[in-house]
């Protein structure tokens, strides 16, 4: 069974005609959550944006987050091959989003955690505004807090976006940011006044951008220009604080990968990594405790 493309909406006005806005929904969940059947949906609305596309901005329909995270169930309850096989899906769909041949840049409205960052960060750009609640919103990396490591690239992409020192130990260790804390960091693009000028924002920023050379990888990624040599020395500072962890060096080693033998190899590395983090007792233990956290919640 085909999956349904996800709405898309085209700008028409004179400005930024030509413009689509992909929305990423999930009516099941009150929040976006990265799932087969999401990364399924994404992969056939991407394969209908036409050619002459001028640039396609990705939002959340959620008014609560951007994409809150990964299927953790997925994630536990995967067997070792299928577990790989999802991982080099997901990867394989946000490389798709990553070489469009038109500008893209997302649309950050809410928490964007995990996966969810992953996906955004396969994005050009990455726009940001306040939360409509006025409470900051998490923003970053979190596997490392259940015993995990990213498996979307995330290892290579945060520190092209910011202080590679603070991006690695934030990884490695499950740390993320506040809104604020990541605006200030520089992750952001742009920022928005409001989250009413947000898609506003976006497509503005999204439409100054030039045509882009696509080559493999996406446009911000460690292995660009002189952003390997910084991230060498920023994993080395950064070894001897968290790489005695097995997450820790489980990071470190998807991020010297990245440095040394390129994009592909980290994401090899990120998916075989991640595959052996969740069966250790410490991974099984952390996401137990989360399950039960989230049932007395619901």
């Amino acid at each position: 069974m085909t999956a349904q493309p996800l709405p898309v909406e085209r700008d028409d006005h004179r400005e930024h005609e030509g413009v689509l806005t992909i929305r990423l929904e999930q009516a099941v969940r009150p929040v976006v959550v990265l799932d087969l059947p999401l990364i399924q949906r994404l992969e056939a609305t991407l394969a209908t944006i036409p050619a002459d596309a001028r640039a396609v901005v990705l939002a959340s329909a959620s008014e609560r987050a951007f994409v809150a995270g990964a299927d953790l169930k997925a994630i536990s309850e995967l067997s070792d091959e299928q577990l790989d096989r999802y991982l080099a899906y997901g990867q394989r769909v946000f490389g798709i989003l990553s070489q469009l041949p038109c500008p893209t840049v997302a649309a950050v409205n809410g928490a964007a955690l995990g996966g969810g960052l992953e996906l955004a960060m396969h994005c050009d750009g990455l726009v940001a505004s306040p939360s409509p609640t006025g409470k900051p919103y998490q923003v970053g990396l979190p596997e490392a807090s259940l015993g995990l490591c990213p498996g979307w690239g995330g290892t290579n992409l945060l520190p092209a976006r910011m202080d590679a020192a603070d991006a690695i130990r934030r990884t490695a260790t499950g740390r993320t940011m506040a809104f604020d804390e990541a605006a200030e960091a520089g992750l952001f693009d742009d920022v928005a006044a409001s989250p009413e000028e947000l898609l506003d924002a976006a497509t503005s920023w999204v439409c100054a951008q030039k045509t882009p050379k696509r080559d493999g990888a996406p446009a911000r990624w460690i292995g660009r220009g002189d952003c390997a040599g910084a991230v060498v020395k920023a994993a080395d500072e950064v070894r001897g604080e968290v790489g005695s962890s097995q997450t820790g060096a489980s990071v470190l080693d998807a991020v010297d990968a990245g440095t040394a033998r390129g994009w592909q190899a980290a994401l090899d590395t990120e998916r075989e990594r991640l595959v052996a983090l969740r069966r250790t007792p410490a991974a099984v233990d952390a996401i137990r405790a989360f399950f039960e956290r989230t049932a007395k919640k619901g």
